[in-house]
């Protein structure tokens, strides 16, 4: 298949362009950038062919039909490319050659580096032909599965490429530094670039994260943004060791003892962005997860993978380790060297414990009974290593390089730890933990700006630092500081929580039949509880009613009702059937082929409620892969029928009994009611977390 081929040439040009680029002979650097950008075009090759066949509609193709369908929106239907483990691995393998064709013509890395980036591409390509999206389909289907009703969200269309574009990059700084050991090129321009490239990574997987945790709050309905899912940590890990990475080469930069540090903090950033996928794609984690892939054959390729990759770097490091610069990484504990590498240290015990509480799956199963850590264990160990964060960000921003001791704004900083303190109280939050955190980092938020107008912090850093301080701030107000109730509502009922009412009007049908919204009023403004249907209206995909006000959000998570009022009744042609209110009986058949294979069954019932008869038609859509249909209003809308099967001698019908569309839409819902207060400056603050990245770039 055209597919796998394109993907064995972009191995063998890589593999090609790797040997090149280390052999050094003359011409090597233009015969490599010639390789390097026949890979790209291989690979791009493939990844167009993938799409194609999505767009295409080939459900010969295993993955085109477990993703897609033909009643897919144009937009999920690209989203369908990187929904699975293999086409999520292409997608990856794009950037990365993408990224090596920037590098390759722009001559932004030496050989040795451009050797070990490529060596990398191998691996990455061999991962995908491991698990290839060409494979084709055992049975081919007429229509696909189509994709997961919770993932067809604009947000998580955007999510995963995202998130691979911050893992893909993040092995150009990776492979700066590992080229500059080979060569022996320890300082030099390569910082910088390196800086620049590990900074645009940082801010891609940070952004990433951040749409992943607003996705989960808008779309899963369980009233958070962040569960501690082992997944999700998965990709929080090599983010804060990347942060590592960045803060120490800065330090670098000015004491170069600190570079054997720096490529220790790059090589274990890149090597958990691999064991970040390998716990979610190796099944491992398929009963403690809702994100990962489970029953899937690639892990021990991945735990090879990795393996190559952290033992091979930190060898590397061993060898190169006596020629490095010695010396005292910084001059003084006033110093802000001393600060930032004591900060990085924070940021490697946090992600020390996230890396054991998401690992523990994987652990206890060496031993026995695999089991996890609860979130309880994350909040209780991560919020005092916050705290002392904000604390050293504070305290480096206000210092200068080379002990230069800034100005201590002693006035501002009791006013603005007087803000952090207050404002918590004044949502309810009573922890001391919390409140401390809070205002620890109101305390880092002024101080960066007051840093920033000091000349002590440039505006990218002002910006990031500001954004991660607000972002605690907020969770300490939105999870400390929220309320929450549960109760059952009908129709008119309502409740009260954090000064807001919020009453219940019913449910809303759509026209098409696709969705039903529980429609909310807070405070008389409307908030829609979404709900997506299958084809045949049952529940397919649930979403939270939203109300946002200047004080934060009121989150209404309904609940579906316990009894639906729906029955189900199997009729023998001429025979009657009873429920509580109506006779039914099946009378005939009728079968009509239908475009693309398809065929329109309709089925004659016969309804009676002992004194009158009516006579109903309702109709399924067959398809070798199984059928659609609609309910039908029966004695004035009284109930609804439908038609979900006839048995292969026409001799039964299978129908199902619905209540009317009034009456289900009065139905009592139970529904989760909770306050958020000042959630919105938690979406602010990774705002400028990721602004503040791409700004620090262009510096």
């Amino acid at each position: 298949m055209l597919g796998t081929i394109a993907l064995a040439a972009t191995l063998f040009f890589a593999l090609c362009a790797a040997l090149v680029y280390g052999v050094r002979l003359e011409g090597s650097e233009r015969y490599g950038r010639i390789l390097a950008g026949l890979s790209f075009l291989t690979a791009l090759m493939a990844s167009a062919y993938l799409m194609a066949l999505i767009l295409g509609n080939r459900f010969d193709v295993a993955y085109v039909a477990s993703y897609s369908s033909t009643d897919l929106p144009l937009m999920y239907k690209i989203s369908a490319f990187w929904a699975g483990q293999q086409g999520s691995f292409l997608l990856w393998l794009f950037i990365h050659a993408a990224a090596a064709l920037l590098l390759v013509t722009k001559h932004r890395m030496e050989q040795r580096g451009l050797m070990v980036y490529m060596l990398l591409e191998a691996l990455l390509t061999i991962l995908v032909l491991a698990k290839s999206p060409f494979v084709p389909a055992e049975v081919v289907m007429q229509d696909g599965v189509g994709l997961n009703p919770l993932l067809q969200d604009p947000w998580m269309a955007v999510h995963p490429p995202i998130i691979f574009l911050g893992y893909a990059l993040f092995a150009v700084p990776f492979s700066y530094c590992m080229g500059s050991l080979l060569d022996g090129a320890f300082t030099g321009p390569w910082l910088e670039r390196a800086r620049k490239w590990a900074l645009v990574s940082w801010a891609f997987l940070g952004a990433g994260i951040f749409i992943g945790g607003y996705w989960a709050y808008k779309v899963l309905g369980w009233g958070g943004y962040w569960g501690w899912d082992p997944v999700e940590n998965s990709s929080l890990v090599p983010w804060l060791l990347a942060g590592v990475f960045l803060h120490i080469l800065h330090v670098a930069r000015r004491r170069q003892a600190a570079l054997s540090v720096m490529h220790l903090a790059v090589i274990f950033a890149f090597s958990l962005v691999i064991y970040g996928t390998f716990l979610t794609r190796s099944g491992i984690l398929g009963d403690f997860s809702v994100h990962s892939f489970s029953g899937t054959s690639i892990g021990m390729t991945l735990a090879v993978v990795n393996a190559l990759v952290l033992v091979g770097a930190l060898i590397l490091l061993a060898v190169k380790a006596g020629r490095l610069p010695q010396g005292s990484m910084y001059p003084a504990h006033d110093s802000r060297e001393f600060l930032m590498l004591l900060g990085s240290l924070i940021l490697v015990f946090l992600a020390a414990i996230i890396f054991l509480g998401m690992s523990m799956p994987l652990f206890t199963q060496l031993i026995g009974q695999p089991a996890a850590v609860d979130s309880t264990f994350y909040v209780r160990t991560t919020m005092p290593l916050a705290i002392a964060m904000c604390i050293v960000m504070t305290l480096s921003c206000l210092c200068g390089w080379q002990q230069q001791t800034g100005e201590r704004p002693r006035l501002l900083l009791a006013v603005l730890a007087v803000i952090g303190l207050v404002c918590p109280l004044l949502v309810g939050v009573r922890e001391v933990m919390p409140i401390l955190l809070s205002a620890v980092a109101v305390i880092a938020f002024g101080t960066a700006f007051y840093s920033a107008h000091r000349g002590l912090l440039g505006s990218g850093g002002m910006i990031a630092h500001a954004g991660v301080s607000l972002a605690l701030f907020a969770m300490v107000l939105a999870g400390s500081g929220s309320q929450s109730l549960t109760k059952e509502l009908a129709p008119g009922d309502s409740v009260m929580l954090a000064g807001y009412t919020v009453t219940y009007e019913g449910q809303v049908f759509a026209e098409d039949g696709t969705a039903k919204h529980y429609r909310y009023l807070v405070d008389g403004e409307e908030a829609l509880a979404l709900t997506k249907l299958h084809k045949n209206g049952e529940d397919a995909a649930r979403e939270p009613a939203i109300a946002h006000t200047l004080t934060g959000d009121i989150y209404i998570a309904p609940t579906p009702p316990r009894t639906t009022g729906r029955e189900e009744l199997l009729l023998k042609k001429g025979r009657m059937a009873m429920d509580d209110r109506f006779a039914y009986r099946y009378e005939n058949v009728t079968m009509e082929n239908q475009p693309g294979g398809k065929m329109l069954v309709t089925a004659e019932i016969s309804i009676t409620d002992g004194e009158k008869v009516e006579h109903a038609k309702p109709q399924i859509l067959a398809t070798l892969d199984g059928g659609t249909s609609e309910p039908i209003p029966i004695f004035g809308g009284e109930k609804r029928l439908r038609l979900t099967g006839i048995s292969g001698n026409d001799d039964q019908a299978r129908i199902e009994i619905l209540p009317s569309a009034a009456e289900e839409a009065s139905q009592p819902i139970t529904a989760s009611v909770s306050s958020k207060p000042y959630i919105y400056l938690l979406w602010l603050g990774a705002l400028a977390v990721t602004a503040g990245c791409f700004l620090a770039v262009r510096r």
